[in-house]
């Protein structure tokens, strides 16, 4: 923003995984941003600079509070006078259809604030249609102003991949749009303020489905990988090896890899609305994305089905077996348990009766099922496991002692090197 002119007020509704960082780059630049949220306890945590995410630390947040233009909220009185409002809430499924609440809740709450002139972003994850059929309605609902005439509407899809040390909010390239040219020109000149590089699209359905068919992409090809891994396994072939071999191709292949499941807040939900939306507009099914899901959705089946193998070959029962798991969070270096494949191979494991012990210095203690014993990787607690399974693989976890330790593993994640380890 420039210097000589006047702080302009943003306004970020929802401040999780996706709306704290740009509320954090927002204040660098120079936005008076006001952080809301409708649970207490998180703007609790940010107003005394304590993060719950792994992309924000609290130096981070000290030093937004110490700017004087952070303001974390949870008054929706507060969000009065914004020049730019960014909706960045959840939008998991219910019952197999998308789950519009939060949304719907926060386009309420700006519809008693929008102003002329003002510009409205929606970032959250949806299906195609939503910003002008769903959104745009309730933004108009308590005002006499209409998108469009007196203020800008867009659409700009939230490209978070929590723990990427690589790629951050500041240099992902950021698709935007809007319901017509002046918006798409509102959003792109907020967006080119924070970001490297836009990318703007023709309009806000386009907007959206795009980022459907990022993750849908994604998510079929981790499911074709997890399916040649079982089929390897049959074979005896090593599915690791297979996989690296074919990434030497320099063109046509992007090289993914299997594990025990998808997990978080985008894969085992986003190509489901995608495949709603085909299901309920044209009465027909998307059929990869059924295919993947089904293949997905097992593989925590198939770990367990693994394990319940290498007991059995020791002739233990997976019952009273003491069972470490190494790893429970969804991804790699993140404390993020959301829709762990980790946990359901837990609570798989408990309800066969395995006594449960689990090493993962990154997740929140509290947030675990009473189940999972969290120990340290001590050699005693490595070594007094009837079976070791990998199943997430932070950089911080002891693999040295792991190798050195146990006496039988099942690895998932293609860690471990020592003769006692099978992997997936």
């Amino acid at each position: 923003m420039a210097g000589d002119e006047p702080e302009q007020r943003l306004a970020v509704v929802g401040q999780g995984y996706v709306g704290l960082p740009l509320a954090m780059r927002a204040v660098e630049v120079g936005y008076d941003v006001i952080g809301f949220d409708v649970d207490d306890a998180k703007v609790e945590s940010l107003r005394h600079a304590r993060t719950y995410i792994d992309d924000v630390t609290d130096t981070d947040l000290a030093s937004a509070l110490s700017t004087g233009r952070f303001h974390p909220s949870a008054d929706a009185a507060e969000l009065a006078g914004f020049d730019v409002a960014v909706v960045t809430v959840p939008t998991p499924l219910r019952d197999g259809a998308p789950d519009l609440r939060h949304v719907e809740s926060a386009a309420s709450l700006l519809s008693t604030h929008v102003n002329p002139g003002c510009c409205v972003i929606l970032e959250s994850t949806t299906y195609p249609g939503t910003t002008e059929g769903v959104f745009i309605p309730l933004l108009e609902a308590n005002n006499s102003l209409r998108a469009g005439r007196d203020y800008r509407v867009g659409y700009s899809p939230e490209r978070i991949d929590p723990s990427n040390p690589t790629w951050n909010f500041r240099n992902t390239p950021k698709i935007v749009s809007g319901i017509d040219e002046v918006s798409t020109k509102a959003v792109t000149d907020f967006y080119a303020e924070l970001c490297d590089r836009v990318v703007p699209v023709g309009n806000t359905r386009e907007a959206e489905l795009a980022k459907l068919l990022e993750n849908t992409f994604r998510h079929v090809n981790i499911a074709l990988v997890n399916e040649l891994a079982m089929f390897c396994h049959g074979l005896g072939i090593d599915v690791w090896k297979v996989v690296d071999a074919a990434a030497t191709k320099p063109f046509g292949f992007m090289s993914f890899t299997p594990g025990p499941g998808v997990g978080g807040h985008c894969l085992p939900i986003d190509p489901s609305y995608l495949s709603w939306q085909v299901r309920r507009s044209l009465g027909q099914n998307f059929r990869f994305i059924e295919t993947a899901n089904d293949i997905n959705d097992h593989m925590p089946d198939y770990v367990v089905a693994r394990a319940v193998e290498h007991l059995n070959e020791m002739r233990k029962s997976v019952r009273d077996s003491v069972i470490l798991l190494i790893g429970l969070s969804y991804k790699r270096n993140s404390g993020d348990a959301r829709q762990s494949p980790a946990l359901v191979v837990a609570r798989r494991l408990h309800q066969l009766g395995a006594r449960l012990r689990a090493v993962d210095p990154l997740v929140d203690v509290g947030l675990m099922p009473p189940e999972i014993c969290l120990v340290d990787g001590t050699p005693e607690s490595i070594a007094g496991a009837d079976l070791v399974i990998v199943l997430t693989d932070h950089d911080a976890l002891p693999w040295d002692v792991l190798e050195q330790h146990a006496d039988r593993v099942l690895d998932t994640r293609n860690r471990l090197r020592s003769e006692v380890v099978n992997r997936l």
